[in-house]
């Protein structure tokens, strides 16, 4: 009896303090980060900066804040962990474990990805001339990636008589890459070690010859070298430095194999030296000599190239010149400019031409005889669809490779013959777990913005909950020219099917309705992509598919900054704001052209040190926007070792947010001590934190 009477006491103990735990985790303060003002100025006007100082990566100071902010941020979201392992659990689950890429043949082998039960990174395997044939394993990721927090294979290409491997890895997520080569005769790796490079390589056709991209101190690829294969790498000759800081560099190889390219980069215009790849310590050729405003991609055909440009065409048009009269008076057009028709790519094959066209914001493929006998579009049943080219490295083949997906269809590969016009799909994305796509409904609408532009909006639900208003999920992007389509999610569903609408809103910056709408929505114009947005929700709410009570915004990296700017703007709008690795310090960041991305960006947003793009990058920059309001709650998250958005800017913008709203709603930060900014490497690891977010929405929602 005594010993049951000190049990019961033992476990009410235990359960005081365990409540008293959970009591003192629900109650903890929220991180407050110590003001160390700095002033900033240019212009003749002053900024003061009080978080400055969390810049100072290797500062304890700064480290012990962020992990500040991370134990707020589990002790807040700490009655939701049930929740997240769950949502973890049902979007994993719906992932087939055993699954392989659809085996692509290059030069005498066929090549393929594949992952076993439980792996997180892919074993690459080829077999020799019939897919029936034993494999043999190129590279093991999963061992190679033992005992590392993060790991990622870049790329990698075998020489032309397929005795070499040459691939590169990023093991601090840094997307610095080291290149190492395999001798596939032997198995060993050789001694050769190439360190920050892109990742990028390329063989010769000598077999022992290979060119790659080095970055420099910013990250931003600036030189072109040429490696062979024994000697150390300290002896690589330079073959091409970048030295225009606005451009960035990088080096392939023609679909034909004949030739090797360098293209320089920047945001309005490109320069390609190419040379044969037979001869590669000859001298790279000039093909057009850089002109601003002079966009143009080259393609190799027999005596030809081909190039995509926009020479005196908005939305690109196609032209071809003589390999040996290469300059743009040489150029003979091709394809024709057309208002109303974005060509976005073109594959070159023996016989035919690929071209990718966007129009009215959706995708088509168009397929051409290379002499124009034949010409025509592969046809698409569904109203909201996203269907693009795929991996065709093979010259000459009449089978073209595309892949087909959309808000409720799982990506599919589809193999098209273009002398009979058969398709034939080769794999369907299979979704675990009773996935019906007649259980969704997929919509494409167009809400007006408030100077009267149309901005297409892709939603879709789960039919059985169509009971307006519904909880909704509104995403974007809108930069670059990156045209967001609509696409299948795996974790999408989980919201779905817990009655949410999820939505995209395809604003100004991307490319969705043609060259246009990107010129529309960066520089001078950047504005539109934010107001675009709260257009878009505002049209959602009057619509009656949601309410501001119900209503969620989700973006990330230049996303990021759209989130910034509209809860700064309208925060009345959202219930819930999530802001992944989010750009949202634009004055300080685009004035220090030591940081990584700066330069290359300056016709992306404006240079600052001009005055009038320092007013204007001022008046929406979210970090020095933020003011004394109610904002909705926000969960926000970076990488310590983020290469495109530095991890300061989201910390700081959350610390000034901290000490200036008005509101008791949820703001927390989460930061990936281990990576950078794409988050964590693997097959599933990554899908912890889309639980995390899901977790954080459905939490908020019931507030």
């Amino acid at each position: 009896m005594k010993n049951k009477i000190f049990l019961m006491m033992l476990v009410g103990a235990a359960t005081l303090m365990t409540t008293s735990c959970q009591q003192k985790e629900k109650q903890m303060q929220a991180p407050d980060a110590e003001k160390k003002p700095k002033e900033l100025t240019i212009h003749g006007d002053t900024r003061t900066d009080n978080y400055y100082w969390l810049n100072e990566r290797e500062n304890p100071e700064v480290i012990e804040y962020l992990e500040a902010e991370n134990a707020y941020t589990k002790a807040q979201l700490k009655d939701t962990e049930e929740l997240q392992d769950k949502l973890y659990d049902e979007i994993t689950a719906r992932i087939k474990p055993n699954d392989e890429s659809v085996p692509y043949f290059l030069n005498g082998y066929w090549y393929q990805r594949r992952f076993n039960e439980g792996d997180e990174h892919p074993v690459i395997v080829r077999k020799k001339e019939k897919e029936s044939n034993n494999e043999e394993v190129l590279l093991d990721g999963n061992k190679m990636a033992e005992g590392l927090a993060y790991f990622d294979i870049g790329s990698f290409a075998v020489s032309e008589d397929n005795n070499l491997l040459a691939y590169s890895t990023d093991t601090v997520s840094r997307r610095k890459y080291s290149i190492y080569i395999k001798d596939l005769r032997t198995g060993k790796i050789l001694e050769d070690r190439i360190p920050n490079t892109t990742g990028t390589v390329v063989w010769a056709g000598d077999n022992k010859t290979l060119f790659y991209t080095v970055k420099d101190e910013t990250l931003r690829p600036y030189r072109i070298c040429k490696h062979v294969t024994g000697e150390p790498s300290e002896n690589d000759e330079l073959v091409f430095e970048e030295a225009d800081a606005t451009f960035t560099c990088d080096v392939r190889k023609s679909k034909s194999r004949k030739y090797i390219f360098i293209d320089s980069e920047s945001t309005v215009s490109n320069e390609t030296r190419f040379v044969d790849a037979s001869h590669p310590d000859k001298e790279f050729k000039v093909l057009q000599p850089r002109e601003r405003g002079l966009e143009y991609s080259v393609a190799h055909h027999h005596d030809h190239f081909y190039i995509l440009t926009n020479l005196d065409a908005l939305n690109f048009r196609v032209m071809k010149t003589p390999v040996g009269k290469t300059t743009k008076e040489h150029w003979q057009e091709v394809i024709a400019h057309r208002n109303d028709v974005l060509l976005e790519d073109m594959i070159l094959f023996d016989d035919f031409m690929v071209l990718e066209e966007r129009v009215k914001g959706l995708t088509e493929i168009r397929i051409r005889t290379m002499e124009g006998a034949a010409d025509f579009h592969i046809p698409f049943d569904e109203k909201v669809y996203t269907a693009y080219t795929g991996y065709n490295p093979d010259f000459y083949t009449d089978k073209l490779r595309f892949r087909y997906t959309s808000l409720t269809t799982p990506p599919k590969t589809i193999e098209y013959d273009l002398e009979s016009e058969k398709q034939e799909v080769l794999k369907a994305t299979e979704v675990l777990g009773g996935y019906n796509a007649n259980d969704y409904q997929a919509e494409r609408f167009f809400a007006t913005a408030e100077d009267g532009t149309k901005v297409p909006v892709s939603l879709v639900y789960k039919k059985t909950e169509l009971d307006k208003p519904m909880p909704l999920l509104l995403y974007a992007y809108g930069s670059y020219g990156y045209s967001m389509d609509p696409y299948f999610s795996y974790s999408r569903i989980s919201l779905l099917n817990r009655g949410f609408a999820f939505a995209i809103a395809h604003i100004r910056g991307g490319q969705e309705m043609g060259r246009q709408w990107y010129e529309d929505g960066k520089m001078l114009n950047k504005k539109n992509t934010f107001t675009d947005f709260n257009d878009v929700a505002q049209h959602l709410i009057s619509e009656n598919y949601t309410t501001p009570d119900q209503l969620f915004a989700m973006g990330g990296s230049a996303g990021g900054l759209l989130m910034g700017a509209i809860v700064n703007m309208k925060p009345e709008l959202y219930k819930g704001v999530i802001a992944a690795v989010p750009f949202v310090d634009v004055v300080t960041t685009m004035l220090d052209e030591s940081i990584p991305l700066t330069t290359g960006e300056f016709d992306e947003w404006g240079n600052p040190k001009d005055k009038e793009y320092y007013d204007y990058i001022l008046s929406y920059s979210p970090y020095d926007n933020v003011k004394k309001q109610d904002y909705p709650a926000m969960l926000v998250t970076t990488g310590l070792h983020d290469s495109q958005v530095q991890y300061w800017e989201p910390a700081k913008w959350v610390a000034k947010l901290r000490d200036m709203k008005t509101d008791d709603n949820l703001l927390l930060l989460h930061t990936n001590m281990d990576f950078g900014h794409s988050g964590a490497s693997g097959r599933y690891a990554a899908y912890k934190e889309t639980a995390m977010e899901y977790a954080f929405i459905l939490k908020v929602l019931k507030e």
